[in-house]
């Protein structure tokens, strides 16, 4: 049988992940996803983007990263805009989400408040992780629970990118978004300041044994209640490796927001690890996710 192409990547990459996992891996990234990306018009007017560098300084001290700063179409001087924070922001910028023409979208329909959106990159120096997680610092920033990558959001890098804008207080106002770790990430930064972030949207999060996400549905169950509105998505075809199950994770994730009754959304559909089904549906989920 020919080897997957992928295992190489994989071996290279992750030079610590179980044989066993390779092919569990590679096959859930490799899955034939029945889900058509979003068009949007091109009579929608498009918003402006801005990319730019980020150096940190008390947090993750000397790490840089990318990012990109969108801003509607419609956002004028003076106005109060809400926000909107993407993690691994280019893969959410990119054909299978194409996140941007999608604001642009709804921001002209009304779906959305006028929502300035940055689109944020991992840091490029790090650690890594020799099994899972990415290189750079993204599995540091990302996998981790507790207040660091928030403080690092709020403290360092949005003063700077927003520099010149006015975003909204009301963390109602204000969303928070990733996939796989990013997903993990997203959820930890709002759970850690709901004060900041009232909203998450989450894609294939790993919500697994990385570096704390597994503790998530008993924390949710047992903790005070937060006010804060989840969207989960996961696919049948989800990772199940050494870390745990994406799929079995998030199932659990929801039943313990149920419980609490928070106000979330699980999707479950044929995908693998990837952002195809997150991508195609991302209109609806943000109309879900920013409606009255």
């Amino acid at each position: 049988m020919q080897e997957n192409p992928l295992y190489a990547i994989l071996r290279e990459h992750m030079p610590g992940m179980p044989e066993r996992d390779l092919p569990r891996f590679a096959a859930s990234l490799s899955v034939d996803e029945p889900y058509v990306a979003p068009v949007v018009a091109p009579s929608v007017p498009a918003g402006r983007m801005t990319q730019a560098r980020h150096r940190s300084g008390q947090v993750y001290p000397g790490v840089e990263r990318n990012y990109t700063l969108y801003v509607p179409q419609q956002y004028e001087e003076g106005m109060e805009a809400a926000l909107m924070v993407f993690q691994d922001g280019a893969r959410y910028l990119g054909p299978e989400a194409n996140a941007a023409r999608v604001l642009d979208a709804l921001i002209e329909d009304g779906s959305m408040p006028v929502t300035i959106a940055l689109f944020v990159e991992p840091g490029e120096q790090g650690p890594g992780l020799p099994v899972y997680g990415g290189g750079g610092n993204r599995s540091v920033e990302y996998d981790a629970t507790g207040p660091d990558y928030v403080r690092f959001l709020l403290e360092e890098l949005l003063p700077q990118a927003l520099e010149g804008y006015r975003i909204s207080g009301d963390p109602a106002r204000r969303a928070i978004a990733g996939i796989s770790s990013g997903g993990q990430c997203a959820f930890n930064a709002a759970w850690e300041r709901p004060d900041a972030f009232g909203k998450v949207l989450t894609h294939c999060g790993s919500f697994v044994d990385i570096r704390g996400g597994h503790v998530w549905a008993e924390r949710i169950r047992r903790e005070e209640v937060k006010a804060l509105r989840v969207f989960l998505q996961s696919g049948e075809h989800d990772l199940d490796i050494l870390y745990g199950n994406w799929l079995l994770a998030n199932r659990e994730m929801a039943s313990a927001l149920a419980y609490r009754g928070y106000d979330h959304w699980l999707v479950t559909g044929e995908g693998g690890h990837s952002l195809k089904h997150g991508g195609a549906m991302l209109a609806e989920t943000l109309r879900w996710l920013w409606r009255e």
